[in-house]
């Protein structure tokens, strides 16, 4: 049985496979996997060693994202990690804007693992929304920032240095838009 820095290893590697020819749109055109592991370590720098929580969050997109099915993700990392991952999946024949809705129509019923994932994965947005280029106009990064705000209010409670860190990231970047001219 490999240990965890091992199988987290290993997660990586299956991760960055998956999504080797994506990109972050508009960041520089950084790879996609920089946004996964950087989920991963924020959970880490919060406390959060749980195996199969950090697993989920290196797969938090890969069913949106990748071919890769709940079934075979089950199948190589467990039940539970499947289980994480797919209640954080966004159904993608939806438009943007609706993807968001559900968002936070669900948030209040998600396990406290996606809870962590999400509020780490939202954050994480956050951060490079208003770090990188981006040719998100001015009022999308709003509406981003208003619903990653929302969907925090209903889930935060599982790790008080993770909800401070969030906060401070979003009052951050409402700094940043503060200071952004309208496009």
């Amino acid at each position: 049985m490999p240990n965890t820095s091992h199988r987290l290893l290993k997660a990586a590697v299956f991760a960055a496979e998956q999504h080797q020819y994506q990109r972050r749109a508009g960041y520089d055109r950084l790879p996609y996997l920089n946004h996964l592991l950087k989920v991963a370590e924020i959970l880490a720098r919060f406390g959060e060693t749980n195996e199969t929580l950090l697993l989920a969050a290196l797969f938090h997109d890969i069913l949106e994202d990748t071919p890769v099915t709940q079934e075979e993700l089950a199948q190589h990392y467990g039940a539970n990690v499947a289980g994480i991952v797919a209640e954080l999946t966004d159904d993608m024949s939806l438009p943007y804007a609706a993807r968001k809705e559900l968002q936070l129509a669900n948030a209040s019923s998600l396990s406290k693992e996606a809870r962590k994932i999400r509020l780490a994965d939202k954050g994480a947005n956050l951060r490079d929304i208003f770090t990188y280029p981006i040719d998100w106009p001015v009022e999308k990064k709003a509406a981003y920032l208003q619903n990653s705000r929302q969907i925090a209010a209903l889930i935060k409670g599982e790790n008080p240095a993770l909800d401070q860190w969030f906060d401070q990231t979003a009052d951050w970047a409402g700094a940043q838009l503060a200071n952004t001219a309208p496009q």
